[in-house]
């Protein structure tokens, strides 16, 4: 059966909804929401961003996008959940946000923003809106946190293709070990497994939604394993190494990622006491998900346990960080976050531990969190015996 990215007029105008009891709430007499996420989770619309304002605008009545004129057939193209609202160019004769409060009705009240809207645009908007009151607002992201079944639908689908990704590059690997001679480098690993992430959607999947980051991830091995953001070099990997794939895509514009660490050839001691640490923890950090806790509640577990096991240098960052339209997104799975975790909510699992000059260790899944528990949605094999290339 053919699996379908797109959601439909029904959940986006379940979402306008929702937002419109929130504004109601609040004082909210329109909210203008311009960061790409934000686009795609109210509308349906994706886009590269540029510096031209993309702008999702809700009165109690209605919804508009602002468009530049060259992205007008692209929304139509994606029957977008909003009235167009189009402008010739940036910066404008005419002004965009000029462009937007004319075809609206006369403003006054309270006119609403996100809080990561540019700065520059906030003059603009008052400018444009001049008998109304200018204030931020978090309303959409707080709903963002939790997300609704349809959501889940397409994460749990990116969950499954983030684990083919890794079980490609094991493939690719593995028989470049069985062959002997060279093995691949990090940048071949890299594109040999967005392409058959690609590869997947385009031959399961109808009306995707193509987005930015439809499929990439991290390759990086050895020494360059210990630099946690490491990115693919041409270098090949080698026998004796460990090796990190960390990689993830977007469905529906809805992200996942699987991250796992492997041996190339059998595991020294050494290695094997890194990774026990950081199994460990990651098992522990995952457990630790649970509805009615703090999202502290896990990074406090993960890395007590990393720090009691003599590693506290070695831990360079937090256990991991909210998941929806975008990989990184609130909630933070941090001690300084003290949201409590609900039913609805994803997030990484992924404390690591670092080695300087040596290497990097790290497991990560994308985690539901549910009444009944940790659902982890990413299900690729992590005992030792199982990460082994030979």
């Amino acid at each position: 059966m053919t699996f379908s990215q797109r959601l439909g007029a029904d959940f986006y105008a379940r979402v306008h909804r929702d937002i419109r009891a929130r504004m109601a709430e609040t004082g909210v007499d329109l909210l203008l929401l311009d960061a790409n996420d934000d686009v795609i989770y109210t509308t349906g619309f994706s886009h590269y961003t540029t510096e031209r304002p993309v702008v999702f605008a809700i009165s109690q009545t209605s919804a508009w996008l602002l468009l530049p004129r060259l992205e007008q057939g692209h929304a139509a193209h994606q029957s977008i959940a909003a009235e167009p609202v189009i402008y010739f160019e940036f910066p404008g004769v005419d002004k965009p946000f000029d462009v937007l409060a004319r075809a609206l009705p006369a403003q006054t009240g309270t006119v609403a923003h996100s809080y990561g809207i540019a700065f520059g645009r906030i003059a603009q908007i008052a400018a444009a809106f001049p008998n109304a009151k200018v204030v931020p607002s978090n309303i959409v992201q707080q709903m963002r946190l939790r997300k609704y079944p349809e959501e889940i639908v397409l994460h749990r689908e990116a969950a499954r293709i983030s684990d083919e990704m890794v079980r490609a590059g094991v493939a690719l690997i593995g028989e470049a070990v069985r062959k002997g001679g060279e093995l691949p480098s990090e940048i071949a690993i890299e594109q040999h497994v967005s392409r058959h992430a690609m590869n997947i959607m385009y031959s399961e999947h109808e009306e995707l939604m193509l987005v930015q980051g439809l499929a990439s991830g991290l390759v990086y091995s050895g020494i360059r394993s210990s630099f946690p953001h490491g990115m693919p070099t041409g270098n090949p990997v080698k026998l004796g190494e460990s090796l990190i794939l960390s990689l993830g895509c977007r469905v529906g514009g809805r992200a996942a990622e699987s991250e796992r660490t492997f041996f190339i050839g059998e595991p020294t001691t050494e290695q094997q006491r890194h990774y026990s640490v950081a199994y460990e923890a990651q098992r522990m950090a995952t457990a630790a998900l649970l509805a009615g806790h703090t999202c502290a509640s896990s990074d406090n577990l993960a890395l007590g346990y990393i720090r009691a096991e003599g590693m506290a240098d070695n831990a360079l960052h937090r256990v991991g960080h909210g998941m929806g339209i975008m990989f990184h997104e609130s909630p933070w799975i941090e001690a300084g976050d003290q949201t409590i975790l609900e039913p609805g909510m994803i997030a990484s699992s992924e404390p690591s531990i670092t080695i300087p000059g040596f290497a990097g260790y790290r497991i990560a899944d994308t985690v539901l969190v549910t009444a009944e528990g940790p659902d982890s949605m990413t299900h690729y094999p992590r005992k030792i015996d199982e990460i082994v290339i030979a």
